[in-house]
């Protein structure tokens, strides 16, 4: 009984009355005990997910009038140029959005991008700004979809953070995720879906470089193991080996562009190759997956480069261009950071990548606007759709940061110029 002394008791008998005492004392402090475990229950109730309006609308807007474009804005490739433009979105950005930050996938390119441009710029309040969000967060995952890439996608910006401070707290809720994510995988008794665990070819993005971050950071390759079986059923059932493409999923087979052409998503395609990136950026070069991997990364790269038009911005949909009246923003953005990060680390080669990376890049600052609105960025959507020059949304801008960080790394490595 831990509130009394072991000595509490004379050596001689004790009278009944003192025993019936100490009976009583025992169960009022049991008792007081439940009660304050009632309290702290009801003072801390289960987080609640927002509603998926509130989700979407925290994530961007599309303005009528955006204003005019910033044509002082230089495209060329230097530490100067290229890091004027990445403030001026990155500030913008910051402004129009920290008080809405949120766990969804919507923001989690935002973030990563946010760290990038935070050690690009050598500007702390970026960083700062993300760091702030994740404790606010407790460093949890949305709930309510433990086995949904998506919800999971925010796990990159925590095991970033975690990286440079090993506190515990920081991963714990993406490992526990996991946990119940590989179990699944292992009875499939508990899964009643006919689907892939990551159906749909964005997925990619959201969930495997978290995992393959995660047997680094742990040295569990446990977790690096289960992304490359559940990768591989992804790449089965939906890249297309003649295209080098992926479908966004099963329901895309067979669907095709005004042209007759298979219809290939350009930010879906975007998410696969930047997704290919990150988890090669931390997978082991002796790892016997790796060759795989690398494989799919050039083959893709050299496709999506072979399919760049003469501005530099990919279309919505990748085999029909001119069914589209603009090029747009976020599928752009990660195809280009994907290249200049296979560029940096000698997976592309330089002379057939850095122009095409130079146009999309140039293509992009055109884009920007005198507030630093980042433009043309398709909304939250599953394919081609609606597209106006003044639609901002933080996932692109993410993919922006990223992009002119890994461009940023290669004129200081000379790989890019």
């Amino acid at each position: 009984m831990p509130l009394l002394s072991r000595n509490f008791f004379p050596r001689a008998v004790a009278p009944i009355t003192s025993i019936a005492a100490v009976v009583l004392l025992s169960i009022s402090c049991a008792a007081a005990q439940t009660t304050v475990a009632q309290v702290s229950t009801a003072q801390t109730p289960t987080p609640q997910r927002p509603s998926a309006k509130i989700l979407h609308d925290a994530a961007g807007d599309i303005a009528a009038d955006p204003g005019p474009l910033d044509t002082s804005l230089s495209a060329a490739l230097t530490h100067r140029d290229v890091r004027h433009a990445m403030q001026k979105v990155a500030d913008w950005q910051l402004a129009q959005s920290q008080s809405k930050f949120t766990q969804d996938w919507t923001y989690a390119p935002l973030y990563s991008g946010l760290l990038a441009a935070s050690h690009t710029l050598h500007n702390r309040k970026y960083h700062d700004a993300v760091l702030a969000t994740a404790e606010q967060f407790n460093w949890k995952l949305l709930p309510g979809r433990y086995d949904h890439a998506d919800d999971e996608a925010i796990g990159q910006a925590y095991e970033e953070l975690y990286a440079e401070k090993h506190d515990p707290v920081r991963i714990a809720a993406l490992r526990d995720n996991f946990a119940q994510v590989m179990a699944r995988h292992d009875n499939p008794a508990r899964n009643n879906s006919a689907k892939d665990l990551w159906w749909w070819c964005d997925a990619l993005y959201m969930a495997p470089p978290s995992f393959a971050k995660l047997s680094q950071l742990t040295g569990d390759s446990s977790y690096r193991t289960f992304m490359e079986h559940e990768w591989g059923l992804t790449q089965d059932h939906l890249y297309d080996p003649a295209e080098r493409l992926f479908f966004r999923d099963a329901t895309f087979l067979h669907k095709t562009e005004p042209n007759g052409k298979p219809l290939f998503w350009s930010r879906g395609n975007g998410w696969v190759l930047a997704g290919a990136a990150r988890v090669l950026s931390v997978m082991p070069k002796d790892d016997p997956e790796r060759p795989r991997f690398e494989k799919l990364f050039r083959d893709m790269a050299e496709r999506v480069a072979d399919l760049q038009p003469r501005d530099g911005l990919w279309r919505m949909g990748l085999l029909d261009p001119e069914a589209y009246a603009q090029g747009e923003i976020s599928g752009t953005a990660f195809f280009i950071y994907a290249m200049a990060w296979g560029v940096n680390n000698h997976l592309l080669p330089a002379d057939r990548f850095q122009p095409v990376i130079a146009k999309a890049w140039a293509g992009m600052v055109h884009h920007i606007y005198t507030d630093g609105r980042l433009g043309a960025i398709q909304p939250i959507g599953a394919s081609p759709g609606e597209l106006q020059p003044g639609s901002s949304w933080t996932y692109g801008v993410g993919g922006f940061l990223l992009a002119g960080a890994e461009i940023d790394h290669g004129i200081s490595a000379k790989t890019l110029h």
